[in-house]
């Protein structure tokens, strides 16, 4: 397994101290001083603890690599010195003695005070010396840099590492311990973490809460382990207890057409629009798009432990999400799913918007090949392949003005099964343009995704002879079934006489024929909802696949309208998106 290493670097040397403090309590890290070498930024971090008078104290410093030892030993010495007299005026001691630091080799020889930074890591087990306290330097001992829990933690939810970021960690390797405590004496004070009497749970790294953990913290406690080292322990308590949560969802009785993986032949795809947290985090969302959600529901750290819960036990080969912040992709999706078998890669889309695609795929089942993406304003002027639908349009400045105004981009990655290596998918991904007076542009962008996937696939047989190349495109379409869409893609013609070329007058577009020479048809078919929303309720997401190399095994059933009406309407307390996932078995002909 390669080295984890994962770095976000926030304007500041502060992120690659340590955003959490190492832990201690726990006595490996006492007698540990951390040097760890960040090449990439020209970086020495130096971390230790040490006390002063009754309290432990985390110190942290960044020194440039070609910076003497001499100058590092000077500048521990000055923030020990002052640490300590800080803490002894306070107290109203004597000023402490002078404090002296210096570095040895393994043997006791003290090393050379000209030696550099850098040159102390071609040393083996280098000693600390600060004044009588010895301290073993690990170099590049495994680090984790970053985590926190969920604000919300609910009962039957899985909870897991957010934002987990490490240095030269194999998460296989590392420990992970959960822990539970109570809160409150039994007068009802609260009780600090510090002195919360932990009861050991397991070892996980993500745990799913019980009733017995109702009204209960949680404490995660991380020891990042390589194949050479182990790096210092670091712990999380959560900031609120565990909750009963919303009862069952819907989605869970879904689970039972999805409880096995599946093999050989078959694999299974689901297409899902998550909802982004940033269409959902203002007051025009909880007012008048979705004032029917509790605004607790409508936030992502409620919303995240429903998605990843709904995820995991649809048990998929192939994943496509639509609405994916980034910020959600890197500190949640990604990390979850990771441990479940699933390798994601995130497709932002294009501008300033902070959303994109995400596609997972299972990786004891496929391996990645490649991959590609398209900007499609971009790629309209651009592409030889869509030069007959921008010939038939660059005149129309309206038109023209609006779509090439849109942020909307397609993903498509590249998978071969490992179990029928002769199999290769090419799995599309996509989300069009929603406004009401725009099936025109719609239109134009699916032909867009629809050329350019084709030109992806035939140069995909070229470069693997002897395979199969077999399409999937999945996603948000915002287009109903009968609209153009539907019909380029199951028929292979969308004609210059559809409707959906005058949806908007002003930008009507005259004499454009899309064909394409991929049959494909709907793997779940026309639901009757995969959006249901108060203002607007049809369907408009698909798995398209290819039918002469694809068959449907299974379709799994959507939720009844009883269901969707509930709450009044999605999102609510038990559905996370105003979307619905689809969900389909396939196998290969």
């Amino acid at each position: 397994m390669k080295l984890i290493m994962i770095f976000k670097y926030i304007n500041s040397f502060r992120s690659y101290h340590s955003l959490l403090s190492i832990s201690k309590t726990c006595s490996m890290n006492q007698d540990k001083c951390y040097f760890r070498y960040i090449k990439n930024l020209e970086m020495v971090n130096i971390t230790f603890l040490f006390h002063v008078k009754d309290n432990v104290r985390q110190f942290n410093l960044s020194r440039k690599p070609s910076e003497s030892l001499e100058i590092l030993c000077n500048r521990i010495a000055t923030n020990v010195q002052k640490a300590c007299n800080k803490k002894s005026k306070k107290k109203k001691h004597d000023i402490e003695q002078e404090i002296e630091v210096n570095i040895y080799d393994n043997r006791n020889n003290p090393i050379s005070k000209n030696c550099s930074c850098a040159e102390l890591f071609s040393y083996q087990h280098p000693i600390l010396k600060i004044s009588e306290k010895r301290y073993d330097i690990l170099l590049n001992a495994p680090w984790i840099i970053n985590f926190k829990l969920p604000k919300t933690i609910l009962m039957g939810f899985p909870v897991y590492p957010e934002n987990f970021e490490t240095h030269f960690m194999e998460r296989r390797l590392s420990v992970f311990n959960w822990y539970r405590g109570r809160a409150y004496n039994e007068k009802g004070n609260e009780v600090s973490d510090m002195h919360i009497q932990w009861e050991f749970i397991i070892n996980s790294f993500y745990y799913t809460p019980t009733k017995e953990d109702i009204g209960l913290k949680l404490k995660l406690e991380c020891i990042p382990v390589n194949t050479n080292s182990i790096g210092p322990a670091v712990e999380f308590v959560t900031k609120s207890t565990v909750e009963a949560g919303p009862g069952p969802c819907p989605f869970e009785s879904r689970h039972a057409f999805t409880a096995n993986k599946l093999k050989d032949k078959s694999f299974r795809c689901v297409s899902y629009n998550i909802l982004a947290d940033l269409y959902c985090d203002s007051e025009f969302a909880h007012t008048v798009l979705h004032p029917y959600c509790p605004p607790y529901a409508l936030h992502i750290d409620y919303r995240k432990q429903l998605i990843l819960k709904e995820l995991k036990g649809y048990n998929a080969d192939i994943i496509c999400l639509q609405e994916v912040d980034s910020k959600v992709f890197n500190g949640s999706l990604k990390t979850f799913l990771e441990c479940d078998g699933l390798e994601g890669l995130f497709y932002k889309k294009a501008k300033s918007v902070a959303e994109g695609l995400a596609c997972f795929y299972r990786r004891e089942r496929f391996k990645l090949i490649g991959d590609d993406n398209i900007f499609l304003a971009t790629a309209l002027k651009n592409e030889t392949c869509l030069k007959s639908i921008w010939s038939a349009i660059k005149d129309n400045e309206p038109l023209l003005e609006r779509v090439l105004d849109r942020s909307t981009v397609g993903s498509a990655t590249f998978l071969q099964s490992t179990e029928n290596p002769n199999e290769i998918l090419l799995v599309g991904n996509t989300h069009l343009y929603f406004h009401p007076d725009a099936d025109h542009i719609r239109l134009l962008q699916g032909g867009i995704i629809i050329y350019w996937i084709r030109e992806l696939q035939k140069k995909l047989i070229k470069q693997h002879p002897g395979k199969r190349v077999s399409l999937i495109l999945c996603g948000d379409f915002n287009s109903v079934p009968s609209c153009g869409i539907y019909q380029l893609y199951t028929t292979g013609v969308a004609p210059s006489t559809l409707p959906d070329w005058v949806s908007n007058k002003n930008e009507a577009i005259t004499g454009l024929n899309l064909t394409q020479d991929t049959i494909l048809d709907s793997a779940c078919g026309t639901p009757e909802y995969t959006n249901f929303t108060q203002g607007f309720a049809d369907c408009i997401d698909y798995i398209f696949y290819e039918k002469n190399n694809l068959k449907v095994e299974q379709v799994i059933p959507m939720p009844s309208t009883e269901e969707l009406k509930t709450h009044v309407a999605l999102p609510s307390i038990v559905f996370p998106s105003d979307h619905i996932a689809i969900i389909s078995d396939l196998q290969f002909r």
